[in-house]
């Protein structure tokens, strides 16, 4: 349990500040990743990563990683790497996101990891506490 809280904090605290950034200075995430048409749609991505990250932030902390949050972890970064591959090479998106494209199979296969310790239910006493 300890590698999937810990996992789930890693995820968490990487999604959240790549959430922000943009709602906090767009003109410097701009910079990095290149021009966008619509800046209500980076900002809408933005908010819903900052959502995720801080749900796997604060299950990792509390210790409550269920199957549920283990999937959200894995299937987002499926997602967002798989979307950072097909633009990157695509050309529609700037290649500086391969690199969140790594990142995001980094998180994927540190949950593969941690999952060979055994399964997570979200009934089992170890991994989920009442409140």
């Amino acid at each position: 349990m300890e590698r999937l809280s810990l996992i789930s904090k890693i995820q968490g605290v990487y999604w959240a500040m790549t959430g922000i950034w943009p709602l906090v200075h767009m003109p410097s995430f701009i910079w990095v990743t290149g021009p966008k048409d619509d800046l209500w749609l980076v900002r809408t991505v933005s908010i819903l990563i900052t959502v995720i990250g801080l749900v796997l932030l604060s299950a990792g902390i509390k210790k409550r990683v269920t199957t549920e949050i283990k999937w959200l972890g894995i299937g987002g970064a499926a997602g967002l790497g798989f979307v950072d591959v097909y633009y990157s090479l695509n050309d529609v998106i700037r290649n500086v996101y391969l690199l969140d494209a790594v990142g995001e199979l980094l998180l994927i296969l540190l949950w593969l990891w941690a999952g060979q310790r055994g399964p997570v239910t979200s009934t089992s006493k170890q991994h989920v506490q009442p409140e």
